[in-house]
């Protein structure tokens, strides 16, 4: 087939298979990290719990259904959700993912500031924010897609400066380095966090004047603010030997 030219194409030769999104949302609350789940409310696995996502609609891209699933099953508005930012994750392709028939899934995730809690709909009975280690089981292989996103945002925060949209508008360098702690589920050395985020060009800025009591007895923390930087070189790099 050249082109244009559609002679001897017969699309009832192929099996027909349903395109899904599925969505990995990240959050960090009362200091850990937190996923985005959904309790289903319909067959196949009903009454499990689920990353929320559905089907791709003829007339939407897959970018388009991940947006209006992210509404519709959370319950969150569109003005809650404006400034989100859904990166795409990867394909799921394996025949047997979905009991119904092939399904092809795009998964997307975020990390984004702390949202309100969210109400089910759509197919959702209910919606919740949930710690990412409780170790629950999830429907279809959504357990995989939210080990391979939890991988990707760590990933994320190495390089770019998204780790401050989680922190005040002015804070300490504990209260970012907690970001950090809680996203890669591992301490850090406080001395060796700091000299390389001032080290790091755009990355934070000093408030003048302003400090903060962080308890104990020592003496107040300098404030800093976002830079101006919207990635980080060198990047900030994870403790050797952990993956997320």
């Amino acid at each position: 087939m050249k082109g244009g030219d559609m002679h001897g194409y017969d699309p009832h030769a192929f099996e027909p298979f349903a395109v899904t999104v599925d969505l990995a949302v990240f959050t960090v609350r009362d200091a850990a990290l937190h996923v985005l789940l959904i309790r289903r409310g319909q067959e196949p696995y009903r009454g499990a719990w689920a990353l929320p996502g559905g089907f791709v609609l003829p007339t939407e891209s897959a970018e388009e259904a991940a947006g209006r699933e992210l509404v519709e099953e959370t319950g969150l508005s569109d003005a809650t959700l404006a400034h989100r930012h859904l990166e795409q994750l990867r394909t799921y392709s394996r025949p047997d993912r979905d009991p119904r028939m092939r399904v092809v899934s795009v998964a997307y995730t975020a990390l984004v500031p702390d949202l309100p809690e969210p109400q089910g709909g759509g197919d959702a009975a209910h919606a919740q924010w949930m710690p990412v280690d409780t170790g629950r089981e999830l429907a279809f292989d959504h357990a995989q897609i939210l080990t391979d996103a939890h991988h990707r945002i760590g990933a994320k925060i190495e390089y770019t400066c998204l780790a401050t949209s989680f922190c005040p508008p002015e804070f300490t360098l504990g209260e970012l380095r907690q970001v950090y702690e809680t996203v890669w589920g591992a301490a850090l050395d406080r001395a060796n966090f700091r000299r390389k985020v001032l080290a790091t060009p755009g990355f934070v800025e000093p408030v003048a004047g302003a400090a903060r009591l962080t308890g104990g007895r020592g003496k107040p923390a300098a404030l800093y603010r976002a830079g101006p930087a919207t990635a980080l070189y060198p990047p900030l790099l994870r403790p050797e030997g952990r993956t997320e």
